[in-house]
């Protein structure tokens, strides 16, 4: 089975799709991987070369979620049909939403893992204003012309359910990852990463807490607003971020939205203890195996970091928790779903719904 699959690398998706390409190659499944964003650094270059596709290509154009991107999203449009033509795939899988309104031919998986009107009720705690409405109508119009809806978690599909209706298969299948590293002996010091330019991963709550603990807090990622009081280390390299979930005792993420979470996900298979909002997402995702804390009270992001600074016991307890947590999102299984969901498109038969 041949499948033509876009992403971006900007965050999270990077990292998914390599992992999903990779896992998908022992399935029988042949990927053309077309990614898309700014040039790929040193360390990307790398990574698409190391990757099982059997075919990578990359073009700097805007993502639909950025500033004015709809001519890069019709260059982008041209250039994946090119990509069809020449890969010839059985199905297309796409890791946005206005490319499946292209004229494929061929059955279409599109795959949810976040949106603009969804981050900014969580955000901003409003509905998008009018000028994302150019936007809105690219993902109502892509997920019309789904054939298959895949999200990482039911709360983001129920997201993408209720804003937009969609009138496809819908499915969850949950997002997985390989250890980056071996378990190494802990050190006292909180970690917390991802894009701290964006409001939805709430860094800023971080820097407020860092200052109550006796412990530094490391903040790794694209640079954001200068902090007070953690440590700011910019962006990290896959291997330099390795290092530090292996030495870290402690990974907080006090987002204000976060589809699925891969950060968290990494950070338990390095033996990290987890302090996380109160989402839904990581509510279905963790279970009993973290500390959990609204993101707009810093006094109980505060209390939860003491109290697993100070109770080395109840630290170790759920860092062996999150640890066997993490064990069920591999990319092995994410990939058996993904394929059976691509035969199933292919039989024109309901797939099963994998829940994790």
């Amino acid at each position: 089975m041949r499948v033509l699959m876009t992403a971006d690398n900007v965050g999270g998706v990077w990292r998914y799709a390599l992992e999903l390409v990779d896992a998908l190659a022992a399935e029988g499944v042949e990927v053309t991987l077309a990614t898309t964003g700014a040039p790929l650094d040193r360390d990307q270059q790398a990574e698409l070369s190391a990757c099982r596709a059997a075919m990578t290509e990359h073009r700097p154009f805007k993502l639909e979620w950025m500033d004015d991107p709809w001519d890069d999203v019709a260059r982008a449009g041209q250039w994946l049909l090119d990509l069809r033509d020449r890969s010839l795939p059985d199905v297309v899988h796409l890791n946005g939403y206005a490319a499946a309104a292209l004229p494929w031919d061929v059955p279409r998986l599109v795959v949810g893992h976040s949106c603009v009107l969804s981050w900014f009720e969580a955000v901003r705690g409003k509905p998008a204003p009018a000028e994302w409405e150019p936007y809105r109508r690219a993902v109502a119009g892509g997920l019309a012309a789904a054939d298959c809806l895949v999200a990482p978690t039911r709360a983001m599909l129920a997201e993408l359910r209720r804003l937009y209706e969609p009138r496809c298969e819908r499915l969850v299948i949950p997002n997985g990852c390989r250890p980056r590293t071996l378990p190494a002996p802990k050190q006292p010091f909180v970690l917390g990463a991802g894009r701290l330019w964006d409001d939805a991963k709430n860094a800023a709550a971080l820097d407020r807490a860092a200052a109550r603990l006796p412990w530094p807090v490391l903040l790794g990622g694209a640079e954001g607003p200068p902090a007070a009081h953690a440590h700011v280390l910019g962006r990290l390299s896959s291997s330099e971020l390795a290092d530090l979930l292996a030495a870290a005792a402690i990974f907080a993420a006090p987002a204000r939205y976060e589809p699925f979470g891969l950060a968290a996900l990494e950070a338990a298979q390095a033996g990290c203890a987890l302090v996380l909002s109160d989402l839904a997402t990581f509510r279905e995702v963790w279970g009993d195996a973290a500390l959990f804390v609204d993101p707009e009270d810093d006094e109980a992001l505060a209390a939860a970091l003491l109290l697993l600074v100070e109770e080395e016991p109840l630290r170790r307890k759920l860092a062996e928790r999150a640890r066997r947590r993490a064990a069920r999102y591999t990319p092995q299984r994410m990939a058996a779903a993904y394929a059976d969901a691509y035969r199933a498109l292919l039989a024109q038969e309901p797939a099963l719904e994998a829940t994790g």
